[in-house]
């Protein structure tokens, strides 16, 4: 790794460590502080509203002025905005919170446009799993210490601690990106914009256009992704919740499963990757979400430690392969000069499968998936006010969706894009 994949790389260690001790434990930290199961449900859906507004501005900034600007302004609003969750007093701040935070997805389009530019054609299933291997070696033991520092301080201070934690991490980054990372040749930084005016109209006024002009693999990968996202927003939120509540686990039991689920993503990872680049991506990607409707609804037979632990295994055997296959195959498919603007509507194609933190953020995210996403957020928080298992029956669903839509729309490229 060199260049800008040594800077990426470095940012998401730094960035993954803390994201890991936070994202799992989100939810127990809106319990403590009054919520209930629909407010999780509420606070989920309301990171991703900013988007409708970020991601098409974003993506037309992204194919037009240069990407490093971008992605360090977002670290340092991000580093402001994280401290609002530390000096929380209510649920509704949080709410509020999350509202902000979602305006910092103006990132991931300039981002993974760099990202697609610094891989080869030939590497990019290895080179998206190297980085995310790295990434998780150095979080290895995240959810776990996270897990302690509850049991020490409880939900509600414990939580405090591990959103300044991220709040520090941010600004860290952000300080590397603008001192590191390095925008592709021929890109400017000009502060020459057309009025704001021009900017909203041709922004918005071109998705139509822009939505013609995607392949139809492309948009396949865009269902695919969307069926995940919503899975994720359904469920993502609730999985600390159900294992510690209805199964009984503790939260140092749930940090140590996460902990040997990275101990196996980080072994698996980089060989899941040649995979992906050896025998195909889309028949990589089929085989990854046949693991993942096998595995994820068997959650509400689970009873107990061994049980949970087996099926995260399969579910991060899931994720190791889906992550790679998916990137490169929007990678390959979209136009280079359409990269950031599709990447800001269908984000990079990817999702987290079996998100324990919630399915509505990341690089992943594009807006053509934030009203979809947000009702899904809503919806499981209804759900599991219901009934805790009802959650994962949607997962049956969207997953069924997802591999019948691999089947017949989606092929690895003739001729991939660079």
């Amino acid at each position: 790794m060199k260049g800008n994949m040594r800077v990426l790389t470095v940012r998401q260690v730094i960035g993954n460590f803390c994201r890991r001790m936070v994202m799992p434990y989100a939810s127990l930290f809106i319990l403590a502080v009054g919520g209930q199961s629909s407010q999780i449900g509420l606070i989920n859906s309301l990171l991703p509203l900013a988007g409708l507004i970020m991601f098409p501005l974003s993506g037309y900034l992204t194919d037009r002025r240069g990407r490093v600007r971008l992605i360090a302004l977002a670290g340092y609003l991000s580093a402001a905005t994280t401290l609002l969750y530390v000096l929380a007093p209510s649920w509704e701040w949080i709410a509020l919170a999350a509202l902000i935070q979602g305006f910092m997805v103006f990132q991931f389009p300039p981002q993974s446009a760099i990202l697609a530019e610094s891989l080869d054609t030939r590497n990019r299933g290895i080179g998206v799993s190297t980085m995310n291997s790295v990434a998780s070696a150095f979080a290895l033991f995240s959810p776990y210490i996270a897990g302690i520092v509850l049991e020490i301080y409880g939900n509600n201070i414990g939580m405090r601690m591990l959103y300044a934690l991220m709040a520090l991490s941010h600004l860290a980054n952000a300080v590397i990106v603008q001192r590191y990372l390095k925008d592709r040749a021929g890109v400017t930084e000009s502060d020459d914009l057309p009025p704001i005016r021009t900017i909203l109209r041709e922004a918005y006024g071109d998705i139509p256009g822009l939505f013609r002009q995607m392949t139809g693999s492309v948009k396949a990968l865009g269902v695919v992704a969307a069926m995940g996202f919503i899975a994720n927003g359904v469920t993502g939120p609730f999985w600390v919740v159900y294992i510690t509540e209805e199964i009984g686990l503790s939260r140092v039991d749930w940090g140590l499963i996460l902990l040997l689920e990275t101990i196996l993503r980080m072994v698996l990872a980089i060989p899941a990757g040649a995979i992906v680049d050896r025998y195909g991506r889309t028949r990589s990607l089929f085989i990854s979400l046949l693991f993942s409707f096998i595995s994820t609804p068997l959650l509400i037979l689970s009873r107990g430690f061994t049980d949970i632990l087996l099926i995260r295994f399969a579910v991060t055997i899931s994720g190791i392969l889906f992550m790679p296959a998916s990137t490169a195959l929007m990678a390959e498919h979209v136009p280079r000069e359409l990269r950031g603007r599709m990447m800001a509507a269908l984000g990079r194609g990817s999702v987290i499968i079996g998100a324990t933190g919630g399915g509505t953020g990341g690089p992943g995210m594009g807006y053509f998936f934030i009203i979809p996403v947000m009702v899904a957020s809503i919806s499981g928080g209804m759900l599991y006010a219901i009934s805790p298992v009802y959650p994962w029956f949607c997962v049956v669903v969207t997953t069924l969706i997802q591999v019948l839509t691999v089947i017949l729309f989606i092929r690895d490229p003739v001729k991939s894009e660079e």
